[in-house]
């Protein structure tokens, strides 16, 4: 069975005695705990149970007064058709007060569950909704009607929540695939917010004008208007606005007072509270304050629009000073990269909540956070809300009471088959319904050096490979410590290399020794390529990696050939261990190596510790043609232009003949980060393409007989011994 939970419970997070003691006296404060790393969304000073979602810690509420719906399910509670047709508290004011008795206690309720939110009975577990997600459920119209309780979005709820709560934070970046609900439960929480705040501003942008019109035009001014009248503000302008919902009276909690006063409506202090839409651009809202923005479709937006410069200015509006003011709710699917996927794509990881600044915040401000499509996709969704991964050995039913016939994976597997000789279209159903990251930003198959056909054939091939043992994580070692001596290979998960072959124990180690120089003992099992850098540290900080690869030729040896084994893409604390690092796995596996020169430090390196006998020279130039330097340390450089195109061509060779889907099978390269690499290689900016630079330079070292310079032969006329006669006139004469 297809097994997949979205959070874990932390159970041992916080000691019982401090959970217990501060519980009794209701001492959990709302938002970021810092002495226990976790965000609390409990408003009611006690907690229960810890989740972690996409590595944030988030304290619920303690369970207490939960509901038991008679299906054992959620059900949207009866609204009373007395209450229904009230419009305002102004025609609430005109009931009797026997009358307004019977429904002040429902009232309160509606608003405590609207503040602290709201515990039931799911399948027989009890369940909490956060106070957003139930009016989401109770109260918000959307274009089916009232939406359908989701486990999915359960857990979307309690990850925005978290976000509102910790003030380290400017929102959510949410990677979904599509109707997944984003849009609506956006607008839900959008007016939300707006009728319970003041003097605020909320603004809606997408991924054109035309579409941030619709979306206020076609959820949030309908969810407005379907409010009970107690939760709504008396509405300014248009019941149904184009351009601005305004609310100009407050919205209150209900209280004796309250509702009995006699204020008549232009005696009342105003909300001055408004929710607009804004035409896409990069400084949009730009000089505002906004109490939320709305970020829909931000994956979709294309030149000459940029996603990332528009958050630059948008994230201004959300804070004065370093004080976050206001929250920022983005969510979408992504377009190719080239077509604002790529930006997108670069905000998303910019939200990992597990780099932070020293003020506590991400790069962009923002947490990132992914739901796989098996959990949100329509008509694989049981009636308890959750996904139906697997197809059922029992009948099934959905919300609405249509039969479940097989499971969602399956489904989508056979969408993925289907699509197979179609690798757009495959890409494109990816990029929509992604059940992983790298689906959801998927590239089009155009405009690409190589083939990206075989290149996704063999990532997902991998992908589905992902539980099996093809690659070992792990370090080399000096045995005892000892430079110099054997080195060893340690599977461990910390380790910067990836590893898919170990040579057998006699070609472990092989190494020669001439006139006090190291040698490659193993030159005719294959090679290494590496990409160096020179310096431990840049000013930014985001220096390119290290890379290296090793590469397997066809040899008598037990060996598998033409085998990427070998990937190592990383940047230690100081270059020096990036140097031993490569030194090592040299040494282990006794081949050669070609290094890029343009950096000449781990040249020098190998040269200073012996091992100048493992540095290949350039394979293009005969000895005797190398430069003082290249004769010194050998490596190849990057500048030339035959250089480049040798080396692109290489990978393109290699690709066509060993990756993705063959007549014998599938390829055997498992590094995904060398895959997508080369998936997005471009030929005339190679510098953040270090994985296709050194598997590419290990080609090349494996098959330099192909470019070794062919020798210019001269031409010389051969005596063949025959002589030449003129033979004009009686008697003939040789030709000298």
């Amino acid at each position: 069975m297809y097994k997949q939970t979205l959070y874990k419970i932390l159970p041992d997070h916080i000691k019982p005695k401090i959970l217990n003691r501060m519980n009794r006296y209701n001492k959990w404060e709302y938002g970021y705990n810092d002495d226990h790393d976790m965000i609390v969304i409990s408003k009611t000073g006690q907690i229960g149970e810890i989740y972690e979602i996409q590595n944030l810690k988030i304290a619920l509420p303690k369970q207490e007064n939960v509901y038991k719906f008679e299906k054992n399910r959620w059900t949207p509670f009866h609204y009373p058709k007395e209450l229904k047709r009230i419009k305002t508290v102004f025609d609430w004011r005109e009931y009797p007060e026997e009358f307004k008795e019977k429904y002040y206690d429902y009232i309160d309720n509606e608003f405590k569950r609207r503040e602290e939110g709201f515990w039931y009975i799911n399948k027989n577990i009890p369940t909490y909704l956060t106070g957003t997600h139930y009016m989401y459920l109770q109260w918000s119209k959307i274009d089916v009607g009232q939406p359908d309780f989701r486990e999915s979005n359960r857990l979307f709820f309690i990850f925005w929540e978290a976000c509102r709560a910790d003030d380290r934070c400017y929102g959510m970046s949410y990677l979904k695939n599509r109707r997944s609900g984003f849009s609506f439960m956006a607008s839900g929480e959008c007016v939300n917010m707006a009728t319970i705040s003041t003097d605020a501003r909320f603004g809606i942008l997408s991924k054109s004008g035309a579409d941030a019109k619709k979306m206020f035009t076609d959820k949030v001014v309908p969810i407005s208007v379907n409010y009970p009248f107690f939760f709504k503000p008396i509405q300014d302008g248009m019941d149904r606005p184009k351009t601005e919902l305004a609310y100009r009276v407050p919205a209150s909690k209900f209280t004796r007072r309250s509702i009995v006063s006699t204020d008549k409506p232009e005696d009342l202090t105003g909300l001055d509270t408004t929710i607009d839409w804004k035409n896409t651009g990069d400084n949009a809202y730009d000089g505002e304050k906004l109490k939320l923005l709305v970020h829909d479709e931000s994956g979709k937006w294309e030149r000459p629009n940029n996603i990332l410069n528009n958050w630059r200015v948008t994230k201004t509006t959300l804070r004065l000073g370093s004080r976050i003011i206001g929250k920022c709710m983005m969510g979408s699917t992504s377009n190719a990269l080239d077509k604002g996927g790529h930006n997108f794509k670069k905000l998303y990881e910019d939200s990992n909540v597990n780099k932070r600044n020293a003020n506590g915040q991400t790069r962009s401000g923002l947490y990132s956070l992914f739901i796989p499509m098996e959990w949100n996709y329509e008509g694989y969704i049981d009636s308890y809300g959750y996904p139906v991964f697997d197809t059922p050995q029992k009948q099934v039913f959905g919300p609405h009471g249509t039969s479940i016939k097989i499971g969602v994976i399956e489904y989508w597997n056979n969408e993925v088959d289907g699509l197979k000789e179609d690798q757009d279209g495959l890409n494109e159903f990816y990029r929509q319904f992604p059940r992983t990251t790298k689906h959801a930003f998927r590239d089009e198959s155009k405009e690409s050096l190589f083939n990206l056909t075989k290149i996704y054939q063999q990532i997902d091939y991998n992908e589905d490979l992902k539980n099996t043992t093809n690659v070992t994580k792990g370090s080399f070692q000096w045995e005892n410590a000892d430079k110099n001596s054997k080195v060893i290979f340690v599977p461990n998960n910390s380790g910067r290399f990836l590893v898919t072959w170990v040579p057998p124990y006699n070609l472990q180690n092989r190494v020669v020794v001439k006139n006090g120089i190291y040698y490659p003992g193993n030159e005719h099992c294959g090679a290494f390529g590496c990409d160096p850098y020179d310096i431990s540290g840049t000013v930014d900080r985001r220096g390119s990696n290290g890379s290296l690869h090793g590469l397997t030729k066809f040899s008598m040896e037990d060996v598998p050939p033409n085998h990427f084994f070998l990937e190592y893409i990383a940047r230690p604390q100081t270059a020096e261990i990036f140097f031993e690092d490569v030194l090592m796995a040299c040494v282990f596996y006794g081949m050669p190596i070609l290094i890029e020169n343009n950096k000449p430090r781990l040249l020098y390196h190998f040269k200073r510790r012996g091992y100048r006998g493992f540095a290949m020279n350039r394979p293009d130039k005969k000895y005797s043609k190398l430069s003082i330097t290249e004769r010194e340390i050998g490596g190849i450089p990057n500048s030339s232009e035959d250089i480049k195109q040798a080396h692109a061509s290489a990978i393109e060779t290699y690709i066509e003949d060993f990756v993705g889907l063959k007549e014998t099978g599938y390829g055997d390269v498992y590094f995904q980060r060398t895959l997508e690499d080369w998936a997005r290689f471009n030929i005339n900016n190679r510098t953040s393409h270090d994985a296709s630079i050194s598997s590419g330079l290990a080609l090349m070292a494996c098959n330099k007989h192909r470019y070794a310079p062919s020798a210019m032969v001269k031409r010389e006329p051969v005596n063949l011994g025959i002589r030449k006669y003129d033979n004009k006139g009686t008697i003939s004469k040789i030709i000298s």
